[in-house]
């Protein structure tokens, strides 16, 4: 089930971000470092599209995918208490041309190029610190299994269990490379793809408990 379309204000300026940086980047950047039409240059800017497109689809997926909802008759577990600018290449010979004219020219490139990664500054310093903050974020929460919440709710868990002597664990942390495939699926390839689909049915997941011996307390 997607969501309907409705014009939101901060969409709109990531979707406008985005499209600045992407054209800044091949059109500009790319294209005055290595040329759009040598090989290099068509090698980068086919693996940042690459990048760009992947970010727009996770960006499209997460804004229209609807979330879901619990189902009315479900019960949860109680836990034990253990360009705009583009370069334009063309250069117009015309006799009797003054020198002047020339350098002028070159002056307002200059400018144009200086405006140019002044305001791409602004925008990717930032950016790229708030994302690989949120990056390495989501890498220890899967890595742990929490979700934003529990990792909240394990903090207060430890904190009592420690009062009382005790050393909590959280229930669904199943190791590693369990905790990646739980969350990512069993296949590495579709780690990438925005749509590859989720394990069991959202409302009952695998614990560290599963499969263990229960001990009976009668004699």
């Amino acid at each position: 089930m997607t969501r309907g379309f409705s014009f939101s204000l901060p969409v709109m300026v990531v979707v406008s971000a985005i499209a600045f940086v992407y054209f800044c980047t091949v059109f500009v950047f790319i294209d005055r470092w290595f040329g759009l039409m040598t090989s290099p240059g068509i090698m980068n800017a086919v693996a940042y599209t690459g990048v760009a497109v992947m970010c727009v689809l996770n960006y499209v997926f997460a804004i229209f995918m609807d979330p879901g909802r619990v189902p009315s008759t479900f019960l949860p577990d109680i836990e034990d208490s253990k360009v705009p600018i583009h370069e334009i290449k063309r250069k117009v010979l015309l006799v009797g041309s003054l020198t002047n004219d020339s350098q002028n020219d070159k002056q307002q490139s200059a400018d144009s190029f200086r405006i140019l990664y002044v305001i791409s500054g602004l925008l990717l310093v930032p950016l790229s610190m708030a994302l690989s903050g949120l990056l390495g974020w989501h890498i220890y929460l899967i890595l742990q299994n929490k979700t934003t919440i529990e990792y909240h709710e394990g903090v207060r868990a430890t904190w009592l269990e420690e009062r009382a002597g005790n050393a909590y664990k959280h229930p669904y942390d199943l190791g590693a490379y369990d905790n990646l495939t739980t969350v990512l699926g069993s296949n590495i390839i579709c780690w990438i793809c925005p749509t590859s689909k989720h394990i069991g049915n959202g409302l009952r997941f695998r614990t560290a408990y599963d499969g263990l011996p229960v001990t009976s307390t009668s004699k």
